[in-house]
């Protein structure tokens, strides 16, 4: 993933600050369609979208029953993209996903080979309980998260734009799972927390999703504006002071360059690179779906939880003390409250 260059807030023209709020509009009507059908998540949806924005993949963290899979539909019906669900088990095989060649005979009796496409040929592909398929059916979806194609007989194939990969897993039921490797967690641009809803939303939930007629999300863009919002975000511009402050973040994650002795005491590694680049795209994402011209720091600590959680990890010591990857990340966004 390559961020985009800093633009300079005085090179801003009015064509593409009028993109920016026009696009806001269309964004607040998405956020009010998907509302009708899921309850309670404001946060995680406003955080799933801006991973589309950005052009990346979302990894959703929750217990059953959260409604993951539902907003997953629901996002593929408001953006207008072709959406497929893939349930992991551990017998899931690599062409399970991306497809296989199968034999087949002309009319004339010449045999040749045919491809047929797995459920990753989408614009929108729901990998449920990811750490429950095999370490090898794990490494086939890195190439079509990585490169946005598939190689299958030594034959690549070019994935659907946009492709974007949201995956779940369940943080208790833990048996019979294959953790992900750090190489494929670091393609997630963020690992977002679900939760349990307020007692408000569930009440809502409740009685909307019990009587005879439910709410249906309704269609609010197509996938060719979902590219256009994607390009949208890359043109947006950031301040220096906003650049410097992702840097020092991310800088002060890791135990060899930061002062921080929570840092240097109870973390064993901390994020790379693409933690800069997946902020620098997220908060300009945040930005545009509040309809704002320009992100601003407070919208780096916003996101700091869901792109670092995942690029972090903390040793034998932090565990025995009972420190946890948050309250580090905590520790991080101090100097910049």
């Amino acid at each position: 993933m390559t961020a985009a260059p800093t633009v300079p807030l005085h090179g801003t023209s009015a064509d593409l600050a009028r993109e920016i709020e026009n696009l806001g509009h269309r964004l607040q009507a998405v956020r009010e369609s998907i509302g009708r059908v899921i309850f309670g998540q404001e946060r995680v949806v406003d955080q799933t979208i801006i991973t589309l924005l950005s052009g990346g993949h979302a990894l959703l963290i929750g217990v059953p029953g959260l409604a993951k899979t539902r907003l997953v539909e629901t996002l593929g019906n408001v953006f207008g993209l072709e959406d497929k669900r893939v349930q992991c088990t551990p017998d899931l095989m690599p062409a399970d996903i991306l497809g296989s060649e199968v034999l087949e005979e002309g009319e004339a009796g010449r045999r040749s080979f045919r491809f047929i496409p797995g459920p990753v040929f989408c614009q929108l592909l729901m990998a449920d309980e990811i750490n429950r398929a095999s370490p090898r059916t794990q490494s086939a979806l890195l190439q079509a998260m990585q490169e946005h194609r598939v190689t299958v007989a030594g034959s690549p194939h070019d994935l659907p734009r946009p492709f974007h990969v949201l995956a779940t897993q369940n943080p208790l039921e833990q048996e019979g799972t294959y953790p992900l490797p750090e190489a494929q967690l670091d393609r997630f641009l963020m690992e977002i927390d679900v939760g349990y809803p307020d007692v408000e939303a569930e009440r809502h939930m409740l009685i909307a999703t019990t009587g005879a007629e439910q709410a249906e999300a309704v269609p609010v863009m197509s996938a060719e504006e979902v590219i256009a919002a994607q390009r949208l975000v890359r043109r947006m511009p950031v301040g220096e002071s906003v650049v410097e402050a992702i840097l020092k973040l991310v800088r002060l994650g890791r135990p060899e360059t930061s002062d921080l002795p929570d840092v240097r005491n109870h973390v064993a590694w901390g994020p790379g690179p693409r933690a800069s680049q997946s902020l620098m795209l997220a908060i300009r994402a945040r930005a545009l779906l509040d309809g704002r011209l320009t992100p601003s720091v407070d919208d780096v600590v916003a996101l700091a939880g869901p792109v670092l959680r995942h690029r972090m990890a903390l040793n034998f010591a932090a565990r025995a003390e009972g420190v946890t990857v948050d309250q580090v990340i905590g520790r991080l966004c101090e100097p910049f409250a």
